[in-house]
């Protein structure tokens, strides 16, 4: 089939092919662990499948405004209000369906052919993706795990340049769960003033911290003009398979992603919408409950990968991941990979997956329950004795 050749500069997001290998190996009998999927163990709280249902049934099933339902974007605007710190009006809000259409429109609505965009390595895969869709040109910004699995202010700064249109940051952080402080953001701030660059500020962890503040670049001074937040649903509310995400833009980038919107999705689904708002009205005793769940996750499998002789895991401070530094064993990170899923029965991902500067790392995610971790954790180690000195 003759496709576009456009097609050839989008990457794909390799924990779906990793899933799809371990549900083949499962239907041949094979018990397979997973933590290779980046998606809560938990069901969406009942209260809110209950405001889905009711929305049905209250006619709440056609077309919505493509910006969302204004009684969503009030409660988005309200509650980033709130928790950023910063004024929101529903204006400013845009919803979609899943937080990734924010990316791949805000890179669309922001980015020309050769411009740079700044982003974060190792790092979401659909970043650099969609960055080479549009034909800009893609920076990597490496996360170290020296500190912390941040970035380095000289670092950021030798990759600013006077084509730098875009600066995307996620903190906490997809795939080693490290947080950006706030003297980053202010350094960061500091920076696109200086350059004239925006910020897209992937925010779909923020409720996942262990201990923490959650900081916002938005609320510094004068970067509400000049960052795009994305936030949604997925991960809060173990809402996945509902696709809800939002982006909440200056007015002008808003009508942009809007736009995009009507070409392609014409509008998010209405019942789900209403569902949103239920989430973020009703009580979040479920959100404390489920991140309390992961810490003690996250406690185990830290203390769990440190015990195995060749793996040092640092302890992430957010999200559900770790991100283990594999390279004193004697199999590169994608074999590795490769090999705990054949031989252990444990599906994980090479931190390869996330860019070039997640060589010598896999990433493991932890939304799943205890006992299948320690489980997970006994396959690993025994086959990682196993392997040849």
């Amino acid at each position: 089939m003759d496709v576009a050749a456009r097609m050839e500069r989008l990457g794909t997001e390799s924990a779906f092919e990793v899933l799809a290998k371990a549900k083949r190996l499962e239907a041949q009998g094979r018990h397979i662990i997973h933590l290779e999927i980046g998606q809560p163990d938990f069901q969406t709280p009942s209260h809110i499948c209950e405001a889905a249902f009711r929305a049905m049934k209250e006619g709440y099933t056609g077309y919505s405004p493509a910006a969302g339902l204004l009684e969503l974007r009030e409660a988005i605007a309200n509650h980033i209000t709130t928790t950023r710190g910063v004024a929101v009006d529903p204006s400013e809000v845009v919803v979609t369906p899943g937080a990734k259409p924010i990316i791949f429109f805000t890179i669309l609505a922001l980015v020309n052919p050769g411009d740079d965009v700044i982003y974060p390595n190792p790092g979401f895969p659909v970043y650099e993706s969609v960055i080479n869709f549009a034909e800009g040109n893609p920076v990597p910004l490496p996360l170290r795990e020296e500190v912390d699995f941040r970035f380095r202010l000289e670092d950021l700064e030798q990759a600013v340049s006077a084509r730098t249109k875009l600066l995307i940051l996620n903190s906490p952080q997809n795939p080693t769960g490290g947080l950006l402080t706030a003297t980053d953001l202010e350094a960061i701030a500091r920076l696109a003033e200086t350059h004239n660059f925006y910020i897209l500020s992937d925010e779909i962890y923020s409720r996942m911290l262990y201990g923490e503040t959650h900081q916002s670049i938005i609320r510094l001074p004068g970067m509400k003009e000049r960052t795009i937040l994305l936030d949604g649903f997925s991960k809060t509310y173990a809402m996945t398979g509902w696709r809800l995400g939002y982006g909440v833009a200056p007015m002008a980038i808003a009508a942009a992603l809007e736009q995009l919107m009507i070409n392609s999705n014409s509008c998010t689904s209405s019942f789900t919408q209403m569902a949103g708002v239920e989430a973020l009205s009703g009580s979040q005793d479920f959100v404390t409950h489920m991140v309390d769940a992961f810490q003690q996750r996250r406690d185990a499998i830290v203390a769990g990968l440190n015990a195995i002789d060749g793996i040092q895991c640092l302890n992430p401070a957010g999200a559900f991941y770790v991100f283990p530094n594999v390279k004193q064993l004697p199999m590169n990170c994608q074999a590795l990979a490769d090999y705990l899923l054949e031989e252990a029965g444990v599906a994980l991902l090479a931190g390869t997956a996330f860019g070039e500067f997640g060589d010598g790392y896999l990433r493991l995610s932890y939304a799943n329950s205890i006992e299948n971790i320690q489980e997970a954790l006994a396959r690993i180690k025994a086959a990682i004795s196993a392997l040849p000195v």
